[in-house]
């Protein structure tokens, strides 16, 4: 009997697909049934090969053998994963598998994973393609009864590898032409670049700034305090002292008002659209403080492990009609505490429809917006981390199908000798979605006096108010999310015209790429994080002074994308976008070569690297600073300082661990510092001597390389101790 291969993206979902199409037979790197065999790649099995696998010349890096274009491409197993991708190639060319069901993640890197691996296998043989927004068992079987024909996604294919090849023809030849000119690890690429040249730019509006005062009037009675407004859009500031003076001097000597009008207008507040992963990650950084990094991981442990949310790469905010019929029974998976109450008052409802807009067919691209599955949760079998996410998650979507925010906004106009005071008051009648959020509406109680028009007032006193504008506040990794989705509402002045043909073609990068480009920016020290905010380097504003104008100019990040999509959309052939990308490496390698700019390490210490006996550079890593050999192809990297999770005994903040063996000593911010010494003897006499092994654990587990920092050293002492 001929059979399936089913090719999945990763081992938890073959293991999934598999149970579920009753494949229990286990094998090397498959599991195999009557009809099926499961198998799976680990992320990306095959990729492109680095310079030196075409020409071993290549291996030195020099400026003459600029640009490298290969013709064609070569594709290569990736070395860690060799023993799965023969694995898989195996089971793609036994002589019983007569079809393909490619079975990745639905969406352009998922089509990458699994045409690359079928190419490098030399398979063949007819392809379907298994298309599913959630990993759920309904799904899956629902997914199989309407398998694709793997020909429909032939053009999403050749657009994920004209991305994968324009990445490599310009981000291979750039990053070898600078970082050879002058002798620094200097990166960059088609998204990074434009990323951090808008950081620049918005550190540069701050520094340009100049602050304004501006001044305002107050008249307070009584029971309220009244705000001056004047001029045909009811200002409420002026800049003109001398202008605000003048009323103020001819209000001076006023003690009444009167009542001239009491306006109050009703209105409607719809729920806040679904998320799309920018906008989740944008609101788990709000909220929690969390990277990019940290809300996409989370969310996929939802996605593939627990099977309660949809497919997290999505950048849609609609769901699509054919969902009406699945969304009762995703009210129903969410019926629980704490959200009861809500799914009680949608379920009474006779029609259950989400809110207008909501279902649009035109606004989904690859997959609809992150929505609950039809699963119900098991809230004990999630991190405090995961829960906090669904939550998150399912109170956006349950807010659609209630009913408006509605309210009543009044406005009191106060006249004083001609001039306009007003006092403004909400009173809501109906919380309707906002009742999810148990969030009561701060302004939800009238604070207005109770007045009638024509009413005269005492005036206790008109005072003068002041102010000063402020210039626009650092990006976060919330704000540097929303700013790389629509650079143009985060950028103004100089900047503006750059930017344009960005909004006009699209952001910087996909939903699915923007959280590994802040993490790589961080990674290659081009800027760094104060707090939350993020700041360039001395590395990363030289980098932007060295690279060519159009590479860091996100106007062309955003017709490279916009084009991208017309090759899935089969309006375009990949043949000319590379052709033309191959014309813009040459451009760039010849820019870098003929420059006559240099480079300055202005971060060197004394020290000297044990290695090669050259200066070390001091950098700021995302959790710690580190010593690094500044010639490159040295390559000697050692950390001083980490941040841990040991706790201050004075103000409570994270500890840094500094300093080396004995020496070893926790500072902190506030000024205490503390030897390991102190610290160990400290934690064996906190607690009546005990030492909680759970939270040492949990501790433990937290540390990017827990058997190698002092800290876990330490806790790992006091542990074996009890």
């Amino acid at each position: 009997m001929s059979k399936s291969v089913v090719l999945a993206e990763k081992p938890s979902v073959a293991r999934d697909i598999a149970r579920v199409l009753g494949c229990h037979k286990k094998g090397n790197g498959f599991l195999e049934g009557t009809q099926y065999i499961v198998t799976w790649a680990l992320g990306h099995l095959v990729t492109h090969a680095d310079p030196e696998q075409y020409d071993n010349s290549f291996k030195e890096w020099k400026l003459e053998d600029l640009p490298i274009l290969p013709q064609p491409f070569k594709l290569v197993p990736i070395k860690q994963t060799m023993k799965q991708f023969n694995a898989v190639k195996a089971q793609l060319n036994r002589t019983d598998v007569n079809e393909i069901i490619i079975a990745t993640d639905a969406g352009r890197e998922g089509e990458l994973v699994a045409r690359w691996i079928l190419e490098k296998a030399k398979s063949r043989k007819p392809v379907k393609r298994l298309w599913i927004s959630s990993v759920t068992d309904q799904a899956i079987l629902k997914g199989f009864r309407e398998l694709k024909d793997g020909r429909a996604y032939e053009h999403l294919y050749e657009a994920a590898v004209a991305r994968a090849e324009a990445d490599w023809v310009v981000g291979i030849n750039a990053t070898r032409a600078l970082t050879v000119k002058y002798n620094a690890q200097l990166s960059t690429g088609r998204v990074q670049t434009p990323t951090l040249a808008i950081i620049a730019t918005r550190e540069k509006q701050i520094r340009d700034f100049i602050s304004k005062p501006f001044y305002g009037l107050q008249a307070i009675t009584q029971e309220a305090t009244y705000t001056w407004s004047f001029g045909l859009n009811n200002q409420t500031s002026n800049f003109n002292k001398e202008q605000v003076d003048q009323v103020l001097q001819k209000l001076d000597a006023n003690k009444v008002g009167k009542i001239s009008s009491i306006q109050t207008t009703p209105k409607k507040q719809p729920a806040p659209p679904l998320f799309d992963l920018t906008e989740l990650q944008k609101e788990g950084h709000r909220l929690f403080g969390w990277s990019a990094k940290e809300t996409l991981s989370t969310l996929q442990g939802l996605y593939e492990r627990h099977k309660i949310v949809t497919y997290p790469r999505t950048d849609s905010k609609h769901l699509t009609s054919d969902m009406k019929s699945t969304l009762i029974d995703r009210v129903k998976a969410v019926d629980l505490q704490p959200y009861r109450a809500a799914t009680n008052s949608i379920l009474r409802s006779s029609n259950i429809q989400p809110q207008k807009g909501v279902i649009d067919d035109a606004r989904v691209s690859d997959h609809h917006a992150i929505i609950p599955t039809e699963q119900s949760p098991n809230m004990q079998d999630l991190s405090d981390k995961e829960r906090k996410l669904y939550d998150m998650i399912v109170k956006r979507f349950l807010a659609v199908f209630l009913p408006p925010h509605a309210y009543d906004q009044t406005v009191i106009t106060l006249e004083v000798s001609g001039e306009k005071f007003t006092a403004k008051g909400k009173t809501v009648r109906d919380q309707g979605w906002k009742t999810v959020y148990q969030d009561k509406d701060s302004d939800s109680e009238s604070t207005l006096p109770p007045v009638e028009k024509g009413q005269t007032i005492d005036i206790r006193a008109i005072t003068m108010t002041q102010g000063e504008t402020k210039p626009p506040a650092r990006f976060n990794e919330g704000t540097l999310l929303a700013a790389m989705e629509n650079p143009s509402a985060f950028m103004a002045g100089e900047s503006k015209d750059i930017i344009k043909t960005a909004v006009e073609t699209g952001g910087l990068g996909t939903v699915a790429t923007r959280a590994d480009v802040i993490e790589k920016l961080f990674n290659s020290f081009v800027m760094e994080k104060k707090g939350k905010d993020i700041y360039t380097t001395s590395k990363g504003r030289q980098l932007l002074e060295l690279v060519p104008e159009d590479l860091k100019s996100p106007s062309l990040t955003g017709e490279w994308e916009q084009r991208l999509t017309k090759i899935a959309k089969g309006t375009m052939k990949k043949d000319q976008f590379m052709k033309d990308m191959v014309m813009f490496s040459k451009k760039v390698v010849t820019q870098i070569k003929q420059s006559d700019q240099k480079y300055k390490h202005d971060n060197i210490t004394g020290k000297a690297c044990p290695t090669c006996g050259k200066g070390l550079l001091e950098v700021n890593g995302k959790r710690g600073k580190m010593l690094v050999c500044q010639d490159r192809e040295c390559g000697y990297k050692k950390s001083v300082s980490m941040q841990t999770n040991a706790r201050c005994p004075v103000c409570h903040k994270k500890l840094e661990m500094r300093g080396e063996g004995d020496g070893k000593i926790f500072v902190c911010s506030c000024g205490h510092r503390e030897k390991l010494s102190a610290f160990e003897k400290r934690r064996e006499t906190s607690g009546g001597g005990k030492v909680n092994k759970k939270d040492v654990q949990k501790f433990l587990k937290q540390q990017d390389e827990p058997q190698n920092t002092a800290m876990a050293e330490a806790l790992k002492k006091l542990m074996n101790k009890e």
